[in-house]
């Protein structure tokens, strides 16, 4: 028990630093309400117990980096666990006779728990500062130019984590040590301190004075030392333990394909940090810096000057220097230039990968977005970028093409495809601008073409009318020609009689069915994929024979990550014969083609090391005996069979789409056999 000065004393100094924190954590709640209008307020109840769940059992943690995660959960399950250490020492304090020491079940069972805890902390704690600061891993490291910090240029993250590091060190370790010259003060361990009754036996032969001098020193190196952090606690990244519990609870429930409309016609996305909308600014405050995201970022890997990660950082260290001028509406500065490069903001390719990575629920991905959104309004873009969308609205399609071109690949075609303008159909088949128009992807379209009318699919195309779905002009940031696209694709629909629709693109499938409803286009959409499975399980596609080849897949962003449809390509795969070898990155942990947000409309940055296709096709090489790289996306077709060329891997390996694998289990095409690509080409 502290003396009653200590105790004053303790009071004061929680009074003080409590006080002190308070502006703190009230200029945070002033800041996150400065951010524009979110509606996150639907089944507010069960979105915080599912977030309580999630965060309880570390979930979010454990989609990636297996052995950190093991060492952050110890670390949180231990520091989650010392609420109640710290309750019990602050008894200890002031309640005179207070102890668990010596106690009942409940007692022995709660130091037992302590015990193991403050060893899994201290373990944890000591793994990640060796990790970060001897074994520097390179996914800490960022380049110079996406560091736009001046605080954070210089170190600051270093400094934050040390600073974290080493308070968790000196608190947990002082209450584990005060522990044991408890255990030396009474002259006997205990089985339920199993590892503080060994470190008491260290200060058995102390005398009484010292034993209780070290247990009033390690009691004040604790306690004390918890009441001292709180100023410092809400400009820390450890306020990420409150944080970011609720940005997970606060999430996103819409689709992931959906994105947030506009509030304002005449200002459309962000200049300031606070034309944000406020869920966006909680992530700020909810990332841990753990760099997860710029670890999955295609753009990242490829050199250029996007981070995701350091994108957050930026901002969390301009609401620590600027805070009270955010708060107040005053703040001068732009997110260009003090939180993200202009550069860095058109690398995106909008893939998803470092949301669906986050641990804390972030969306820088969703920052880009409202940036371009500003930037394309301002008229502040690439030129090709600016070209390409001249295109769109004045010929509905990237390509420049006249409209009546839109058809041109069913020319030759021993295939009689009905127009559901004229003609009622049962499935009408939105092609999409790729599909249609670039020659790489052509072939492909009409095998998909020729498989639906050998399976007596009753389908259509629609010969005038179609425009661009519309998904990458969105995400590009032109929000308004988006809106005239959907309109015009919605007002063509209407005018056609059919029950669902099919595409082959999944940009176009996105578009389709998360976009356009909002528009007033409800429609029932499938994924070629998954329609193509269906047909072969209802015994409408008759595999007549088994496809032999061993291949690998790839997942495109706007199917997988965005849709969730990860299982259908691979079990129509499966139902060909094929033999597929998984890439290391597959699924909701695929790697962009690097073409998603319109990058591939947009030239190369000129810090590139390697295009995301690329890294893809090597890494689909490192497998071994591949001879096929199978693709589900027209986009994915053209990006991978220019990457093939471009990496030195022509005649190694070869691009194929899920429909050459069905045409040949149909028997409609020449076999596609494991004969090594170059023997073949001979």
């Amino acid at each position: 028990m502290l003396s009653y000065e200590e105790q004053i004393a303790f009071i004061l100094l929680v009074v003080i630093c409590g006080a002190i924190a308070s502006i703190g954590f009230g200029r945070i709640f002033k800041i996150i309400n400065r951010g524009s209008t979110a509606d996150r307020s639907d089944n507010l109840v069960g979105r915080f117990v599912k977030a309580l769940i999630d965060v309880g059992l570390q979930r979010t943690i454990f989609k990636a980096r297996p052995l950190a995660s093991t060492f952050h959960a110890m670390i949180f399950f231990g520091f989650s666990f010392y609420i109640l250490v710290n309750v019990n020492d602050v008894l200890e304090a002031y309640v005179e006779g207070w102890t668990t020491i010596g106690g009942g079940p409940l007692a022995s069972a709660f130091n037992l728990f302590s015990d193991i805890f403050s060893v899994f902390v201290l373990v944890g704690m000591i793994f990640f500062l060796i990790r970060r600061f001897i074994g520097k891993p390179k996914v800490f490291e960022f380049n110079k130019n996406v560091l736009l910090n001046p605080s954070v240029a210089s170190g600051g993250v270093k400094r934050d984590s040390l600073i974290v590091g080493i308070f968790i060190l000196i608190h947990v370790s002082s209450r584990w040590l005060g522990t044991a010259f408890h255990l030396a003060e009474n002259g006997h361990g205990d089985p339920f301190l199993p590892t503080a009754s060994i470190m008491a036996g260290f200060f058995s032969g102390m005398e009484p004075a010292s034993l209780d001098f070290g247990i009033h020193l390690t009691w004040w190196l604790a306690m004390g030392l918890i009441v001292i952090f709180l100023p410092y606690f809400p400009y820390s990244k450890h306020i990420h333990l409150m944080i970011a519990p609720v940005n997970l609870a606060l999430g996103r429930r819409t689709p992931n394909g959906l994105m947030d409309a506009i509030t304002d016609a005449n200002k459309p996305g962000a200049e300031k940090f606070t034309d944000l909308p406020w869920p966006q600014i909680i992530d700020s405050y909810a990332c841990i810096m753990c760099t997860r995201c710029h670890e999955v970022c295609p753009a990242h890997n490829s050199g250029t000057p996007l981070s995701p990660s350091a994108l957050e950082i930026n901002k969390r260290y301009l609401i620590n220097q600027k805070g009270k001028e955010i708060a107040a509406g005053t703040c001068p500065d732009n997110l260009l230039d003090s939180v993200i490069s202009e550069d860095a903001v058109w690398s995106c390719t909008t893939c998803m990968a470092c949301v669906e990575v986050c641990p804390v629920g972030n969306e820088p991905m969703a920052d880009i977005l409202q940036l371009r959104r500003k930037m394309v309004f301002d008229a502040r873009m690439p030129d090709e970028l600016a070209d390409v969308l001249r295109n769109l609205d004045e010929q509905g399609n990237s390509f420049g093409e006249s409209a009546r071109k839109r058809t041109k690949w069913t020319k030759g075609l021993d295939v009689e495809i009905k127009d559901p303008t004229k003609e009622p159909v049962k499935y009408l088949w939105f092609v999409g601008d790729f599909a249609s128009f670039n020659q790489n992807c052509q072939d492909t379209t009409r095998k998909v073409a020729k498989v639906l009318s050998a399976a007596g699919v009753d389908f259509g195309i629609v010969a005038k009318g179609e425009k661009s779905a519309g998904n990458d002009v969105r995400r590009a940031g032109e929000e308004g020609l988006f809106e005239a696209l959907a309109e015009d694709n919605i007002a063509m629909l209407e005018g056609c009689e059919f029950e669902e629709i099919i595409t082959t693109d999944p940009h176009t499938f996105n578009a389709l069915k998360n976009e356009y409803p909002s528009k007033g286009g409800n429609y029932k959409v499938q994924h070629y994929s998954t329609f193509l499975l269906d047909l072969i399980n209802s015994g409408q596609i008759e595999i007549k024979k088994k496809v032999n080849a061993k291949v690998t897949y790839h997942d495109p962003c706007y199917l997988g990550r965005y849709n969730g449809i990860f299982d259908a390509p691979r079990e129509l795969m499966k139902a060909c014969g094929v033999e597929l070898l998984e890439m290391p990155r597959n699924k909701s942990n695929s790697f962009c083609c690097g073409a998603g947000g319109g990058r591939v409309w947009m030239k190369d940055h000129d810090d590139m090391t390697q295009r995301p296709s690329e890294n893809r096709i090597e890494e689909a090489m490192g497998l071994g005996d591949i001879k096929y790289f199978t693709v589900a996306c027209p986009k994915d077709m053209t990006m991978y069979a220019d990457a093939v060329k471009t990496s030195g891997n022509e005649g190694k390996i070869e691009v194929m789409d899920i429909i050459d694998y069905v045409l040949e289990a149909m028997d409609l095409q020449e076999p596609v056999d494991d004969t090594p690509v170059e023997q073949a080409a001979e």
